[in-house]
């Protein structure tokens, strides 16, 4: 059984840094892709970054990019989201999902049940 366990999150004050980290069971990170993504109050689910299989490609949403760096440690099995000059936006609950690529689409079918993030002006 594949589980997914977030952990980091926390109360900041707006320019400060998180990093998160995703830890699995049931399944090798570094042969799945893995993405990370948030969800705020009243608001529908975002994607915030992923990395490929094998850590050879990263993606980011525009709105974290160059602030957010994700990376995969394969001796651990974790992927961490470091978060860099964050904004009271960014506070949400963050959640990181793994699954598949048919070579169109993801498919992100395993989440972890998700770490609070607040950001304090």
């Amino acid at each position: 059984q594949i589980q997914l366990v977030e952990s980091g999150g926390g109360l900041v004050q707006a320019g400060d840094s998180l990093r998160l980290s995703c830890a699995a069971s049931g399944r090798t990170f570094s042969r799945y892709p893995i993405g990370w993504f948030r969800q705020a109050p009243g608001k529908s689910r975002e994607f915030l970054a992923r990395i490929s299989a094998r850590g050879t490609v990263t993606t980011y949403a525009d709105s974290v990019k160059g602030r957010f760096t994700i990376s995969g440690d394969v001796a651990k099995n974790t992927v961490d989201l470091q978060m860099d000059s964050l904004r009271p936006e960014d506070t949400a609950v963050y959640y990181c999902a793994t699954g598949t690529w048919d070579g169109v689409t993801y498919s992100w079918d395993y989440w972890g049940q998700g770490t609070q993030v607040t950001v304090s002006s």
